[in-house]
């Protein structure tokens, strides 16, 4: 059973990984968004269930309607469009990123936890973006992979280095 507290650290990831989407640079067909930020974060701080959860609950918010994708966008149909793969690849993300702080007490392995929980968000992305564009898988990587990298590489560092201080200032052990 969930409590009280634990659920309303869901729902605060579920919303800052929406406000993550608003923060967007127009890149086609996958936009740069703070998104992957939060995803790491959320399991980082919850744990591999809960910060799966919080993405469950982004993706359902998003799914019936509301406008919590990037540039205020909402409804099924991102979720069946290009970037859908990415979306869905938010939870198994989350969950290899807690799944890492739960499991090993080692930073050198958190960190490599951080960078192996984008494997699913890139693996599910990009299949998924050459399944719905019919584009080569090749090409998928070129355009919906390899420009992101730099970037979720730094996101991953940075919540390498603020897990533990957020942890302490908000002061709880889920």
């Amino acid at each position: 059973m969930i409590k009280s507290k634990e659920l309303s650290f869901v729902a605060l990831f579920a919303a800052l990984t929406a406000v993550g989407g608003f923060i967007s640079i127009p890149f086609y067909p996958v936009p740069l968004t703070l998104q992957v930020f939060f995803v790491l974060l959320s399991g980082a701080l919850l744990g591999k269930k809960l910060g799966a959860l919080s993405q469950i609950v982004y993706l359902g918010l998003g799914a019936i309607g509301a406008p919590v994708f990037h540039n205020f966008t909402g409804g099924i149909g991102i979720l069946l469009g290009p970037t859908g793969g990415f979306l869905f690849g938010f939870i198994p993300g989350a969950y290899v990123a807690g799944l890492f702080y739960e499991k090993f007490h080692n930073n050198k392995l958190h960190f490599s936890g951080l960078l192996l929980s984008i494997v699913p968000i890139y693996t599910l992305g990009i299949l998924w973006l050459s399944f719905i564009t019919g584009m080569p898988l090749e090409k998928a990587v070129l355009v919906g992979g390899i420009p992101f990298i730099p970037g979720d590489f730094v996101k991953s560092i940075i919540v390498f280095l603020v897990e533990k201080k957020v942890k302490n200032y908000l002061k709880f052990n889920i």
